[in-house]
């Protein structure tokens, strides 16, 4: 237990870390030097150090939103095997609970934003109702198939140990299929290129950065704490399918797992390197591929099975 306490406050406290190293990626292929890898810890400390501006249209659930999605962000990773070694907590059913979990913060993200009666936060919250519906989707899906391999609903029967190689060896090629569903299901939900760009500037073209606009200081930090961690808990679910092995030793098993979150979150730099956001209107269809590679995954494995 005190290790899995170790590992979860070491992974809360890493997500602004790897979080630049997307940055970092993006400035290479850009043929600049880019910004530090500790400028998210500058950028938390700087809001924090800052006082909070509040409409007098806005209500407590404008201040709430922040709290509640730092707070979903944080409770989900309790339940998250991090590098093999067992969740803080874990009970059967509870990425049900994780799902419904998450489903709260989004859900108080975009109240805040509504509460400002701004159309342009209107507009991103209604977008962020929107694209989530199909990763939900898709995570039912892959629900299913794990499911039918190991027959528990608990992140610690999927992801602690060797239980991911025992995936491996039951499902086969098609968990190949379900590694590119939870990446476009990363990128989708943590709005990330090519469904959203977190460094424009266009109300426009927005999702997640146009509904806290309003935001600031304190809170706009905790928002910002809330996506590092919310991103490493995603990342994780591809690390560990990506690294499936259990080397024996902590030490070992954590230095594999890193080494697997970062080759994630490289990926995702170089996706949005080379791929430009896509229209609104496509961006369904996007989404849409990680439910269909999900779907066929499960039929195919089931099939298998049979």
């Amino acid at each position: 237990m005190t290790q899995s306490i170790i590992l979860w406050l070491l992974a809360m406290l890493l997500a602004p870390f790897f979080s630049a190293v997307i940055l970092k990626v993006k400035a290479f292929f850009g043929g600049k030097k880019g910004p530090p890898l500790l400028i998210n810890y500058y950028t938390l400390i700087k809001l924090f150090k800052k006082g909070s501006v509040y409409s007098t249209s806005s209500t407590f659930i404008f201040k709430m939103g922040p709290m509640v999605s730092l707070g979903s962000a944080v409770t989900a990773l309790l339940f998250m095997p991090i590098a093999g070694q067992a969740p803080v907590v874990s009970f059967d059913g509870d990425v049900i609970f994780i799902l419904y979990l998450l489903g709260l913060g989004r859900f108080f993200t975009i109240a805040a934003a509504m509460d400002t009666a701004s159309p342009f936060e209107g507009m991103g919250a209604a977008r962020e109702a929107y694209f989530p519906i199909i990763c939900e989707a898709t995570m039912f899906t892959i629900l299913v198939l794990f499911y039918k391999l190991t027959g528990d609903l608990s992140l610690a029967d999927y992801f602690s140990g060797s239980q991911p190689a025992g995936l491996w060896q039951a499902a086969g090629a098609p968990l190949l299929f379900v590694i590119m569903a939870f990446f476009i299901i990363l990128l989708t939900e943590n709005s990330r290129v090519p469904v959203d760009d977190p460094a424009t500037h266009l109300e426009l073209t927005m999702i997640h950065e146009v509904m806290v606009l309003d935001h600031s200081g304190p809170d706009l930090g905790l928002i910002e704490l809330g996506s590092f961690i919310k991103l490493f808990f995603f990342s994780t679910f591809v690390a560990r399918l990506i690294c499936p092995f259990d080397m024996g030793n902590p030490v070992l098993n954590a230095g594999m797992f890193g080494a697997a979150l970062l080759l994630v979150y490289v990926a995702a730099g170089i996706t949005e390197s080379v791929m430009a956001r896509y229209r609104m209107d496509r961006v369904p269809r996007f989404v849409l591929t990680s439910f269909a590679l999900a779907f066929f995954a499960t039929i195919i494995t089931l099939e298998f099975i049979k």
